[in-house]
């Protein structure tokens, strides 16, 4: 037990009082005798006995009541056992992702989450709060109530790292208390590492009752017939299969078609047939998962033919003239002599077949051709240079060619799971007729095989221009494909390889990109230097990053737009393009929570047992009260001596 005032013990002398009193009261009188009554005698003797109890009995009840009210005034209590973190800084990390748009036993959980801040955070607490999109420092819950009622789901994944680098940013000479309230729903261990281990860690984990849930993940143009696109949907499930949903397309927001999917895999892709016209709408499901991931918004532009150029020796190059026929492209073969390089940049794919060495000043333009955006599809010679190629894949990534082995190789292998691929193959096959080339190069690279031989060495792969985000793409072949070095040509695969390499997202196809991923799109537009394109919807505006090339506009949408929908492009009225923007899959799953990665930590069901332990803790329990009650016990004591005891 501790004392707040204990200077106020002094007043203990102030026990002398009665006791002095007391004292005086019980002086020996002078005897006097009167008649010898024997009664009286006796009645005297019994009344000065219980007198002098009383008396006794008055005297231990005022010092014991005298004493109480000293020690009252003295405010006794007992030390809290956390009291050195009295003064601890509190940070809130709120979960706004979609995952937390599960239902618990009262409702979603992110909105029940708010409802409990709102609720249990008192009025006096001073804290800051972290969610995926804002940041709110040192504030309290009246200043942020409104704020925290209009909060809205973020596209942005919860990522722990974040936030905890934020929180270290604030420099203090206190502790810190960190509370987390997350459903934990794809969090690694290797997140937690970012946790500072002198903080005073919280989770609260919301628990979703359902963790079935329903993805429409991707579209894509599975083939074209006549005049109508045939469109896949990839719906994948998570949790419980065999269900029927219903699975509805819109165009301008009219519905054209709608069927029923049974779900009987964890994976299934659901085909419509549409006009082969402009299209910027949706398709949509009604599961009883997250709401979210139940929409999908997709553009597809009005088809125009693709540009294909090839570059080399024309007999070589006449199997391309019937891949990239004039119903759907404008193809045309250049031999490097005759190459008119101002027509580079009005291409969509460039192929170079065969080059014994590719100019340094072609290098420079097709450099420039695939940050643009361009495909790029590079077929080695037998007597290419292998320094000379190298020095060209440079520009784009990490790959280079090997030396030339002179060994018979089978191509047996296929990478169903690349886009190439998409609707291709109603199944995966192993057996086909493979084909072979004489003499290949060997290909050092990260990036994965789309085609591989017999010994798993590349025959055909590929690199996603990430460097400078413009989404072009170049494909590396590892061997000549003419017909002496080759029955590739002969091979069904090749019109498929062929015709979807050349097809460039930005120009044909279908147009939906994910918030968060800091894609870029070029336009076909010419622009003045002032000028600046808007991406604009009914509800919402914005200007992305752009940057002015030529005959092009590169935009960069960053962590932009802020909701998901179809969206158009505009120079100030003039509708250039139409696009749209989804938000990321990677909270779908809910099945991905994993409550033992965070058993090192202090886990607590609610946000009111968060408040309630940190109040006990660190609350010193005030005793004072208690003798202010046994003062006025014994007063009531005191007063029950003087009337009854005689």
């Amino acid at each position: 037990m501790q004392f707040k005032n204990p200077e106020i013990f002094f007043f203990l002398f102030l026990l002398v009082i009665p006791i002095v009193v007391h004292l005086f009261q019980l002086r020996r009188f002078k005897k006097e005798y009167f008649t010898n009554v024997k009664l009286l005698k006796q009645l005297s003797i019994q009344t000065r006995k219980s007198s002098k109890i009383k008396k006794w009995l008055l005297l231990a009840t005022r010092l014991l009541l005298l004493t109480t009210i000293i020690i009252a005034f003295a405010q006794p209590f007992f030390k809290a056992k956390d009291t050195k973190n009295n003064a601890n800084e509190m940070y809130i990390v709120l979960d706004n992702s979609f995952s937390m748009q599960a239902k618990g036993q009262k409702g979603e959980l992110l909105k029940r989450a708010m409802q409990e801040l709102l609720e249990n955070t008192p009025e006096n607490q001073t804290f800051s709060l972290i969610t995926n999109s804002e940041t709110y420092w040192n504030t309290d819950i009246k200043s942020i109530q409104k704020e925290l009622q209009n909060l809205k789901y973020s596209a942005l994944p919860f990522q722990l790292e974040s936030a905890m680098i934020k929180i270290k940013s604030r420099k203090s000479i206190y502790n810190k208390d960190v509370i987390i309230i997350t459903d934990a729903a794809g969090m690694l261990p290797n997140q937690l590492k970012s946790i500072d281990e002198n903080s005073n860690t919280y989770f609260v984990i919301p628990k979703a009752e359902n963790q079935n849930n329903v993805s429409i993940d991707s579209v894509f143009i599975h083939q074209t017939i006549d005049e109508f696109y045939e469109i896949g949907l990839k719906l994948t499930v998570f949790g419980e299969k065999n269900n029927n949903i219903p699975l509805a397309l819109y165009n301008q927001n009219k519905l054209i078609a709608k069927t029923q999917a049974k779900l009987d895999t964890k994976e299934k892709i659901i085909y419509f047939t549409i006009p082969k016209n402009e299209f910027n709408g949706y398709a949509s499901i009604t599961d009883s998962g997250l709401a979210y991931d139940n929409i999908l918004y997709f553009s597809i532009s009005k088809p125009d033919k693709i540009n294909v150029t090839s570059i080399g020796v024309p007999k070589k190059s006449d199997f391309l003239s019937r891949i990239y026929t004039n119903d759907e492209f404008n193809y045309i073969n250049f031999d490097i002599l005759t190459l008119d390089y101002n027509a580079i940049e009005k291409q969509d794919a460039i192929i170079l077949n065969e080059l014994d060495e590719i100019p340094q000043a072609l290098q420079t333009t097709l450099k420039s051709f695939v940050e643009k955006g361009g495909n790029l599809i590079q077929i080695p010679s037998s007597k290419s240079s292998i320094g000379n190629m190298n020095t060209f894949l440079q520009n784009f990534g990490s790959i280079q060619y090997k030396l030339l082995e002179d060994k018979e190789k089978k191509i047996t292998k296929i990478n169903f799971d690349n886009p190439l691929f998409n609707g291709v193959f109603e199944s995966k096959i192993t057996n086909f007729q493979y084909p072979k080339t004489k003499v290949s190069y060997g290909i050092s690279t990260s990036n994965p095989a789309i085609l591989n031989y017999e010994d798993q060495s590349y025959f055909l792969t590929s690199i996603n221009n990430t460097r400078n985000g413009s989404g072009g793409s170049i494909y590396i072949f590892a061997a000549p494909i003419n017909l002496e070095n080759s029955n590739f040509q002969q091979s069904p695969l090749i019109v498929p390889v062929f015709y979807k390499m050349a097809l460039n997202n930005q120009n044909t196809g279908v147009k939906s990109f994910s918030i968060g991923n800091n894609s870029s799109f070029f336009v076909d537009t010419t622009l003045p230097k002032d000028a600046i394109l808007e991406v604009s919807n009914n509800d919402e505006a914005f200007i992305p990053i752009q940057q002015i090339m030529n005959n092009k506009v590169k935009l960069t949408f960053s962590d932009l737009p802020e909701q998901a929908g179809n969206f158009k492009i505009i120079n100030k009225k003039e509708i250039l393009q139409n696009i749209s923007f989804n938000y990321n899959r990677t909270e779908s799953n809910l099945e991905k929570t994993d409550e033992n990665i965070i058993s090192d930590y202090k886990t607590i069901d609610s946000i009111a047992t968060v408040f309630d332990t940190l109040h006990t803790d660190r609350t010193d329990t005030q005793i004072w009260k208690w003798f202010v009650i046994f003062a006025l016990l014994f007063v009531l004591c005191e007063m029950a001596i003087i009337r009854f005891v005689k």
